[in-house]
């Protein structure tokens, strides 16, 4: 079996006002037990003008509470400080499966004349899972306010998902000189996970699960595939309901069709309030 946990961590705050990135990390244990791949979106570095916050480094924190796990970070802001530092905020994928190569991309961020919102970033890794097979694993945190750069963003992960399906097979001159421009391959399995900011059946949930033109295996709701027919646990709302007035789900786990066969379970933590979200947890063999 092979466990993931995927949670939107609010800069390590709880619903009590206090930072606390071991506790995270605690609660995290708590819920899949020793996880083989963590997704944590909401992770800052150097921002002491969050709520809570004293700067510290919740990259460096969580990746120590987890000894033995790979850390690929990805910031989306980054900013100075006005005292010669930086702020950084963005996203942290721990895995303690091997991770074969690493992406960070920074996701579409079009001009809009209403809402700012903020740069936005998706974190891939190609995972070797014994149990499983290689699967590619992205997560991300789309815009909030802006439903036009949430599109754009949903656009964005479907041209990733569907363009690494081109890089399955060795090219014509494939570089072999584990340089930088060594050529491995991307596996066709994969997992697009994180906060999305919008709600099942919404225009971005449902752009998703769109089927490609072209043959790339569609994406699917692992909430849908283990749960047919039955509504979407909440992921935000059951304690924070003052940032929240009602529940709602957000956070999904969407896998490729090609893996949608492996998916055991996907659970959504209903216990926790360390953070303003909810844990969810996915279960492959």
């Amino acid at each position: 079996m092979t466990k993931l946990l995927s949670w939107n961590i609010q800069w390590c705050r709880g619903v009590d006002g206090r930072v606390d990135p071991e506790r995270i990390a605690r609660v995290a244990r708590e819920l899949a037990g020793d996880p083989d791949i963590i997704c944590l979106q909401e992770v800052a570095r150097g921002f002491d003008t969050l709520a809570g916050s004293a700067g510290e480094d919740q990259f460096a924190r969580l990746a120590a509470a987890f000894p033995g796990h790979t850390a690929v970070e990805g910031v989306a802001v980054d900013v100075a400080d006005g005292r010669g530092g930086r702020r950084q905020f963005g996203n942290l994928l721990l895995s303690r499966l091997p991770v074969r190569q690493a992406w960070r991309h920074l996701l579409p961020w079009p001009a809009d004349p209403v809402h700012a919102d903020m740069q936005r970033v998706a974190v891939e890794a190609v995972i070797e899972a014994p149990d499983v097979g290689d699967l590619r694993v992205t997560t991300t945190h789309l815009a909030y306010y802006s439903a036009a750069q949430r599109l754009a963003q949903v656009n964005a992960l479907r041209a990733l998902h569907a363009a690494a399906q081109g890089h399955r097979r060795a090219p014509e001159r494939a570089d072999r000189s584990n340089g930088p421009f060594h050529w491995q391959p991307r596996p066709s399995a994969g997992i697009v996970t994180g906060d999305f900011n919008c709600e099942p059946a919404s225009p971005g949930h449902a752009r998703m699960l769109e089927a490609f033109d072209d043959g790339t295996p569609a994406l699917c709701d692992a909430w849908q595939v283990t749960h047919p027919g039955r509504a979407h646990d909440h992921t935000v709302g059951l304690y924070d309901t003052l940032q929240w007035p009602r529940a709602l789900a957000c956070d999904f786990v969407f896998v490729s069709e090609d893996l949608a066969p492996r998916v055991v379970a996907l659970q959504v933590d209903a216990t926790s309030d360390a953070s303003d979200h909810q844990a969810v947890v996915l279960t492959l063999r």
